[in-house]
């Protein structure tokens, strides 16, 4: 299908290949060290991907260590100069500023290209959003485009929206955590011994921060669920998103209380990426739902 502008996001979105297809989206990837190895991180199921997902999380198991890199000017310039080429205008929606640098180097892009294409619309939008909250509003703006919305009303839509984008999530091995220093030693060990398990959400600053705790992992997952009981707009009307470290049980179970409780359109289940996954670990369970506030 041919659209009036296209929509440019990053692998961190966490949309699988086959979704972004379907909505016609186009991704640049971001980049993942596993063991000393780069690999592009790709979206999940790309035919082109040399990361296995489960895989990927069977080596987090085993403490490999990871790192990942933010999308540089040059890969989104080479991404976006294409489209422009081709006469098209050019939204972008880029991972949170406040976990990378990703949507700066969007920009530096942009700007540059700009000034060689002065013809064409190039609009950044730094989405505040990560994983599936990113592939969320992603997947909305497709949605807008879809149904006839110009350029002007889908970014105007996004920025308008971005901070009604809800992520709320839970980890089950505080070691991650421990290690990018959200929390401290101590309270690894100690939570580890009482079976505690964080409730964190992203802020209004796109930054992941701790909210509450819930005893044990069944609770954990419920608490997820009353989230969208407690903030949610409209949520018989909405597609909602999870996404999960290689927990599908987990996530199975999340969709059934919140299609049990809310009765949403549709509930989209998917992989966290590398590129969280790095820092919160096997077993990450996070909801996604537009909300009154995040």
């Amino acid at each position: 299908m041919s659209y009036t502008f296209e929509i440019l996001t990053d692998s961190s979105c966490d949309l699988t290949y086959e979704l972004a297809e379907r909505i016609g989206i186009r991704s640049v990837p971001l980049m993942v060290n596993v063991d000393g190895r780069d690999v592009v991180n790709l979206l999940d199921g790309d035919p082109a991907a040399n990361l296995d997902m489960k895989a990927f999380f069977d080596q987090l198991r085993k403490a490999v260590p990871t790192s990942t890199t933010a999308a540089n000017p040059a890969k989104w310039a080479a991404a976006m100069e294409p489209i422009l080429a081709s006469g098209q205008d050019l939204l972008v929606l880029a991972f949170s500023s406040g976990l990378s640098a990703t949507y700066s180097s969007a920009v530096l892009a942009a700007e540059e290209l700009a000034e060689k294409y002065p013809e064409r619309k190039i609009q950044v939008i730094d989405t505040l959003c990560a994983s599936l909250g990113q592939g969320m509003l992603v997947y909305m703006a497709a949605q807008k485009r879809l149904e006839g919305q110009s350029f002007d009303e889908v970014a105007r839509w996004t920025e308008e929206n971005k901070l009604h984008q809800c992520h709320w999530f839970t980890v089950d091995d505080l070691a991650f955590l421990k290690r990018g220093g959200r929390i401290s030693a101590a309270t690894a060990i100690a939570g580890t011994l009482l079976k505690i398990k964080p409730v964190m959400h992203m802020d209004d600053a796109g930054k992941l921060i701790n909210m509450a705790k819930a005893r044990g992992r069944k609770a954990s997952i419920e608490a997820l669920a009353d989230k969208v009981g407690e903030t949610a707009i409209n949520p018989q009307e909405q597609v909602m998103f999870i996404c999960h470290g290689d927990c599908m049980e987990d996530a199975q179970y999340l969709k059934k209380l919140v299609m049990e409780r809310y009765h949403p359109k549709d509930v989209i289940i998917g992989y966290v990426g590398p590129v969280i996954a790095s820092h919160s670990g096997p077993g990450t369970l996070a909801m996604f739902f537009l909300g009154e506030k995040r």
